[in-house]
């Protein structure tokens, strides 16, 4: 685990956090924590107070986008390039947000495909594309993750019917299945898997077991699951395969 993540983790979990505290936990010096934490403020996850800092976060809520995106990037990567390989040349493809999908948008941005992303950042990465077909939903981003999300963006999805869905998740479990911490992306994320004949999740190891508060699909609406992770024998059980980045 980074050590911002920790940090992150640490002020939630306390509502609030000194300096001095913060160190010893870390083993990093207080000068460095303090540095940290101006990096976690500046990305809206903590203010600052004089000797420590308190949490803008909920219990339970999704860390901002800037600070997921610099966590398990190797395995991020090794999920995108197995999810990239599971993907035909001449497909369509309708892609969700979030940091392991935009690893995925990157590797697809010379391929010979039809593209939907459901993010902005998405869009962005493969917009220079000669080879690939963009279609870019209409919809509201969402501030920061710059998912689209509402009733332009259902419309998109429900007018259109893809060959795959790649679709990120907050957490996964045989017994909960797919959850999102927010509720218009977890209907976005319903609608894409309906959109599609196939369904890969793609999901590191940190989201499996966990369960976010909007339940998105059973497991058994998935076909594959990409992770990093050695397995999971529930999700073996319920019929998905799992695919080991």
């Amino acid at each position: 685990m980074s050590r911002l993540k920790q940090i992150t983790e640490a002020v939630r979990d306390a509502g609030s956090l000194g300096v001095a505290d913060l160190a010893t936990m870390t083993g990093a010096s207080e000068m460095t924590i303090r540095r940290d934490l101006e990096v976690l403020a500046a990305q809206g996850v903590l203010e600052r107070y004089r000797g420590g800092a308190r949490s803008l976060l909920l219990r339970g809520e999704e860390p901002p986008f800037a600070l997921r995106s610099d966590e398990n990037t190797d395995a991020k990567r090794r999920i995108a390039a197995a999810v990239a390989a599971l993907i035909a040349d001449g497909e369509s493809v309708v892609l969700d947000s979030g940091t392991t999908c935009l690893e995925v948008a990157r590797l697809l941005h010379d391929r010979r495909l039809t593209v939907m992303p459901l993010s902005l950042h998405a869009v962005n990465a493969l917009s220079s594309s000669s080879t690939l077909t963009l279609l870019v939903p209409g919809g509201r981003p969402r501030p920061g993750e710059l998912a689209l999300t509402g009733p332009l963006t259902l419309a998109s999805l429900q007018a259109l019917r893809f060959d795959t869905a790649v679709i990120g998740c907050c957490g996964l479990s045989a017994a909960h299945g797919l959850t999102a911490f927010d509720l218009e992306d977890a209907s976005v994320k319903r609608a894409a898997i309906t959109s599609a004949r196939r369904v890969i999740a793609a999901v590191d190891a940190s989201k499996l077991t966990r369960t976010a508060l909007a339940h998105v699909a059973p497991v058994s609406a998935l076909h594959a699951v990409v992770t990093d992770a050695d397995g999971d024998d529930g999700l073996t059980a319920a019929g998905v395969t799992v695919v080991t980045a």
